[in-house]
Protein backbone atom coordinates (compact mmCIF):
# COMPACT_ATOMS: atom_id res chain seq x y z
CA UNK A 1 0.00 0.00 0.00
CA UNK A 2 1.20 3.52 -1.13
CA UNK A 3 -0.15 6.53 0.85
CA UNK A 4 0.53 10.35 -0.04
CA UNK A 5 -0.87 12.99 2.34
CA UNK A 6 -0.93 16.74 0.21
CA UNK A 7 -0.85 19.71 1.98
CA UNK A 8 -1.81 23.10 0.76
CA UNK A 9 -1.29 26.33 2.91
CA UNK A 10 -0.04 29.79 3.70
CA UNK A 11 -1.61 31.43 1.26
CA UNK A 12 -5.38 31.26 0.94
CA UNK A 13 -8.25 27.71 1.31
CA UNK A 14 -6.01 25.22 2.89
CA UNK A 15 -6.73 22.53 2.45
CA UNK A 16 -5.61 18.31 2.31
CA UNK A 17 -6.16 15.28 0.74
CA UNK A 18 -4.59 11.95 0.93
CA UNK A 19 -4.32 9.21 -1.53
CA UNK A 20 -3.95 5.31 -0.86
CA UNK A 21 -2.61 3.15 -3.96
CA UNK A 22 -3.30 6.13 -6.15
CA UNK A 23 -7.28 6.39 -5.29
CA UNK A 24 -8.58 9.70 -3.63
CA UNK A 25 -9.94 8.33 -0.07
CA UNK A 26 -10.61 11.63 1.80
CA UNK A 27 -10.26 15.33 1.16
CA UNK A 28 -11.44 18.67 3.61
CA UNK A 29 -10.76 22.19 3.08
CA UNK A 30 -9.70 23.94 6.86
CA UNK A 31 -12.69 26.16 6.67
CA UNK A 32 -15.18 23.85 6.78
CA UNK A 33 -14.00 23.23 10.36
CA UNK A 34 -12.70 26.52 11.51
CA UNK A 35 -15.76 28.49 10.26
CA UNK A 36 -13.19 31.01 8.53
CA UNK A 37 -13.97 31.55 5.31
CA UNK A 38 -10.97 31.04 2.83
CA UNK A 39 -8.68 29.91 6.09
CA UNK A 40 -5.48 30.02 5.05
CA UNK A 41 -3.27 28.70 8.19
CA UNK A 42 -1.73 25.13 8.30
CA UNK A 43 -5.15 22.63 7.79
CA UNK A 44 -4.70 20.82 11.60
CA UNK A 45 -7.94 19.50 11.39
CA UNK A 46 -8.18 18.79 7.57
CA UNK A 47 -5.30 16.49 8.24
CA UNK A 48 -6.87 15.09 10.95
CA UNK A 49 -9.97 14.56 9.85
CA UNK A 50 -8.39 12.82 6.01
CA UNK A 51 -5.82 10.65 8.11
CA UNK A 52 -8.98 9.38 10.62
CA UNK A 53 -10.81 8.63 7.73
CA UNK A 54 -8.04 6.82 6.01
CA UNK A 55 -7.36 5.07 9.34
CA UNK A 56 -3.66 5.42 9.15
CA UNK A 57 -1.56 7.01 11.27
CA UNK A 58 1.16 9.75 9.80
CA UNK A 59 4.20 8.02 10.68
CA UNK A 60 2.59 5.18 8.21
CA UNK A 61 1.99 7.58 5.36
CA UNK A 62 4.83 6.84 2.43
CA UNK A 63 4.66 10.65 1.41
CA UNK A 64 4.02 13.91 1.99
CA UNK A 65 3.65 16.86 -0.45
CA UNK A 66 3.16 20.83 -0.20
CA UNK A 67 1.70 22.36 -2.87
CA UNK A 68 4.22 24.74 -4.22
CA UNK A 69 8.02 25.80 -4.17
CA UNK A 70 8.51 28.20 -1.55
CA UNK A 71 11.97 28.98 -2.50
CA UNK A 72 10.96 29.65 -6.31
CA UNK A 73 8.37 31.69 -4.74
CA UNK A 74 10.94 34.18 -2.98
CA UNK A 75 12.84 34.39 -5.62
CA UNK A 76 9.88 35.52 -7.94
CA UNK A 77 9.24 38.69 -5.12
CA UNK A 78 12.22 39.52 -4.77
CA UNK A 79 12.74 40.41 -8.56
CA UNK A 80 9.20 42.17 -8.07
CA UNK A 81 9.75 44.49 -5.08
CA UNK A 82 13.28 45.42 -6.69
CA UNK A 83 11.76 46.28 -10.59
CA UNK A 84 8.76 47.84 -8.24
CA UNK A 85 11.09 50.11 -5.62
CA UNK A 86 10.46 52.22 -3.96
CA UNK A 87 6.46 51.59 -4.77
CA UNK A 88 5.41 48.85 -3.04
CA UNK A 89 8.11 49.30 -0.33
CA UNK A 90 5.07 49.09 2.84
CA UNK A 91 3.95 45.74 1.69
CA UNK A 92 7.59 44.52 1.60
CA UNK A 93 8.31 45.44 4.73
CA UNK A 94 5.18 43.92 5.92
CA UNK A 95 6.02 40.30 3.81
CA UNK A 96 9.48 39.74 4.69
CA UNK A 97 9.61 39.16 7.88
CA UNK A 98 7.04 36.65 7.38
CA UNK A 99 9.32 34.96 4.95
CA UNK A 100 12.90 35.26 6.47
CA UNK A 101 11.60 33.80 9.63
CA UNK A 102 8.92 30.97 8.73
CA UNK A 103 8.61 30.16 4.73
CA UNK A 104 12.22 30.13 4.11
CA UNK A 105 12.18 27.54 6.78
CA UNK A 106 9.13 25.63 5.39
CA UNK A 107 10.28 21.90 5.62
CA UNK A 108 11.30 22.75 9.55
CA UNK A 109 8.07 24.68 10.02
CA UNK A 110 5.87 21.34 8.17
CA UNK A 111 7.83 19.14 10.59
CA UNK A 112 6.76 20.80 13.99
CA UNK A 113 3.19 21.28 12.93
CA UNK A 114 3.03 17.15 11.43
CA UNK A 115 4.73 16.27 15.11
CA UNK A 116 1.04 17.68 16.72
CA UNK A 117 -0.27 14.74 14.74
CA UNK A 118 2.20 12.10 15.46
CA UNK A 119 4.91 12.10 17.80
CA UNK A 120 6.47 9.19 16.11
CA UNK A 121 6.73 10.94 12.78
CA UNK A 122 10.00 11.88 12.51
CA UNK A 123 11.33 11.33 8.45
CA UNK A 124 11.31 14.80 7.18
CA UNK A 125 12.86 13.00 4.05
CA UNK A 126 9.17 11.98 3.05
CA UNK A 127 7.61 15.53 2.32
CA UNK A 128 8.37 16.80 -0.91
CA UNK A 129 7.28 20.35 -2.84
CA UNK A 130 5.65 19.88 -5.96
CA UNK A 131 5.47 22.95 -8.22
CA UNK A 132 2.40 25.22 -7.58
CA UNK A 133 1.02 25.07 -11.72
CA UNK A 134 1.95 21.05 -11.49
CA UNK A 135 -0.31 20.52 -8.61
CA UNK A 136 -3.18 22.27 -10.36
CA UNK A 137 -2.55 20.10 -13.18
CA UNK A 138 -2.53 16.94 -11.32
CA UNK A 139 -5.46 17.46 -9.59
CA UNK A 140 -7.30 17.45 -12.54
CA UNK A 141 -5.85 15.00 -14.86
CA UNK A 142 -5.33 12.36 -12.16
CA UNK A 143 -8.82 11.89 -11.09
CA UNK A 144 -9.83 12.53 -14.63
CA UNK A 145 -11.55 9.35 -16.39
CA UNK A 146 -8.96 10.19 -19.29
CA UNK A 147 -5.72 8.05 -19.63
CA UNK A 148 -4.01 10.71 -21.76
CA UNK A 149 -5.27 14.34 -21.91
CA UNK A 150 -3.67 17.85 -22.30
CA UNK A 151 -4.03 20.02 -19.38
CA UNK A 152 -4.35 23.87 -19.56
CA UNK A 153 -3.90 25.77 -15.89
CA UNK A 154 -4.70 29.52 -15.67
CA UNK A 155 -4.55 31.26 -12.24
CA UNK A 156 -2.95 34.66 -10.59
CA UNK A 157 1.04 33.20 -10.26
CA UNK A 158 2.62 30.15 -8.72
CA UNK A 159 6.61 30.56 -8.20
CA UNK A 160 7.05 32.06 -11.65
CA UNK A 161 4.88 31.08 -13.99
CA UNK A 162 1.22 32.23 -14.58
CA UNK A 163 -0.20 29.68 -17.35
CA UNK A 164 0.98 25.88 -18.38
CA UNK A 165 -0.01 23.55 -20.57
CA UNK A 166 0.66 20.43 -19.73
CA UNK A 167 0.45 16.63 -21.35
CA UNK A 168 -0.84 13.73 -19.10
CA UNK A 169 -0.68 10.06 -19.84
CA UNK A 170 -1.41 6.93 -17.78
CA UNK A 171 0.64 8.09 -14.86
CA UNK A 172 3.00 10.70 -16.04
CA UNK A 173 2.25 14.59 -16.12
CA UNK A 174 4.87 16.98 -17.37
CA UNK A 175 4.52 20.84 -17.90
CA UNK A 176 5.39 21.58 -21.66
CA UNK A 177 4.69 24.80 -21.92
CA UNK A 178 4.97 28.11 -19.57
CA UNK A 179 3.73 31.92 -19.50
CA UNK A 180 5.61 33.68 -16.75
CA UNK A 181 4.64 36.43 -14.42
CA UNK A 182 3.68 39.45 -14.65
CA UNK A 183 2.03 38.32 -17.95
CA UNK A 184 -0.81 36.86 -16.14
CA UNK A 185 -4.90 36.32 -17.26
CA UNK A 186 -5.83 35.52 -13.44
CA UNK A 187 -4.23 38.51 -12.22
CA UNK A 188 -5.42 41.20 -14.71
CA UNK A 189 -8.59 39.77 -13.75
CA UNK A 190 -7.86 40.56 -9.64
CA UNK A 191 -6.24 43.65 -10.57
CA UNK A 192 -10.37 44.61 -11.96
CA UNK A 193 -11.87 42.79 -9.09
CA UNK A 194 -9.59 44.86 -6.60
CA UNK A 195 -10.33 48.27 -8.42
CA UNK A 196 -14.58 47.37 -8.24
CA UNK A 197 -13.61 46.86 -4.52
CA UNK A 198 -13.93 43.29 -3.79
CA UNK A 199 -10.89 41.09 -1.61
CA UNK A 200 -8.44 39.62 -4.04
CA UNK A 201 -8.59 35.55 -3.89
CA UNK A 202 -12.44 36.27 -3.10
CA UNK A 203 -14.00 38.29 -4.65
CA UNK A 204 -12.95 36.96 -8.02
CA UNK A 205 -16.38 34.56 -7.73
CA UNK A 206 -18.50 37.94 -6.94
CA UNK A 207 -17.29 39.69 -10.24
CA UNK A 208 -17.80 36.56 -12.17
CA UNK A 209 -21.54 36.16 -10.20
CA UNK A 210 -22.31 40.26 -11.43
CA UNK A 211 -20.20 40.32 -14.71
CA UNK A 212 -23.48 39.18 -16.50
CA UNK A 213 -25.98 42.41 -14.52
CA UNK A 214 -23.01 44.98 -15.59
CA UNK A 215 -22.85 47.30 -18.89
CA UNK A 216 -19.82 47.42 -21.54
CA UNK A 217 -19.06 50.69 -20.80
CA UNK A 218 -15.86 50.57 -20.80
CA UNK A 219 -14.68 48.10 -23.47
CA UNK A 220 -13.00 50.47 -25.70
CA UNK A 221 -10.88 52.21 -22.93
CA UNK A 222 -10.02 48.91 -21.59
CA UNK A 223 -8.83 47.76 -25.07
CA UNK A 224 -6.97 50.87 -25.80
CA UNK A 225 -4.88 50.61 -22.45
CA UNK A 226 -1.73 48.00 -23.17
CA UNK A 227 -1.62 45.13 -20.01
CA UNK A 228 2.00 46.23 -20.07
CA UNK A 229 0.51 49.90 -18.65
CA UNK A 230 -1.83 48.36 -16.19
CA UNK A 231 -0.40 48.79 -12.83
CA UNK A 232 -0.82 45.94 -10.35
CA UNK A 233 -1.74 47.30 -6.47
CA UNK A 234 0.80 45.96 -4.60
CA UNK A 235 -1.00 43.79 -2.19
CA UNK A 236 -1.63 41.16 -5.57
CA UNK A 237 2.20 40.83 -5.58
CA UNK A 238 2.42 38.20 -2.89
Amino acid sequence: MISILGISAFYHDSAAAIIVDGKIVAAAQEERFTRKKHDSSYPYNAVKFVLEFAKLNLSDVDHIVFYEKPFLKFERLLETYVAFAPRGFKQFTKSMPTWLREKLFQKNMLMKLLKEHDQNFVNEKKIYFSEHHLSHAASAFFPSPFKDAVVLTADGVGEWATTTVAIGKDQDLSIKKEIHFPHSLGLLYSAFTYYTGFKVNSGEYKLMGLAPYGEPKYVSLIKAVSYTHLTLPTKMIV
